[in-house]
């Protein structure tokens, strides 16, 4: 492959295989599916209770209108729970529901059964090139995401 195809191939692989992941796992589910930015911001919203909506969608790298609608979509599901805050009376904070916390624990199981699974059906080999390729990917997220900070 040319070193000028490589990035494109990258994240067109990239994609696919998260593409690919949520499909699978829709397939067990006995909910309704949930939206890959809402599964995003109930995994930060449970790994950051009380954050607030401005600052979610700043870590999710969203327009706050957008996180607004994901959060009342959530709300109504029962899946977000929302109080004013304290400091700031015009300021909404987050705080995962017990139905929220359940639904994100069975998605993670079944999310790494799966892609054990799968991965173990790869030659050493291949296994081993995806470990040495794990560093090198979270080095690119790292610089992504610095570079959307900035």
């Amino acid at each position: 492959m040319a070193m000028g195809e490589f990035p494109d191939s990258l994240a067109d692989v990239l994609a696919g295989v998260q593409r690919l992941i949520r499909r699978r796992l829709r397939a067990g589910l006995t909910a309704p599916p949930l939206r890959g930015a809402e599964v995003e911001l109930l995994r930060l919203v449970v790994a950051r209770p009380g954050i607030r909506v401005s600052d979610a969608a700043r870590e999710l790298y969203l327009a706050g209108n957008s996180v607004s609608t994901l959060v009342n979509r959530l709300s109504r599901t029962g899946y977000l729970r929302r109080e004013t805050s304290p400091n700031d009376r015009r300021s909404a904070l987050l705080f995962p529901t017990p139905a929220a916390c359940a639904r994100l624990r069975d998605w993670e199981v079944r999310r790494s059964a799966l892609v054990r699974e799968q991965v173990s059906r790869l030659s050493e080999a291949d296994q081993a090139a995806l470990a040495a390729a794990l560093p090198a990917l979270r080095r690119l997220a790292h610089n992504l995401h610095e570079e959307a900070e900035g």
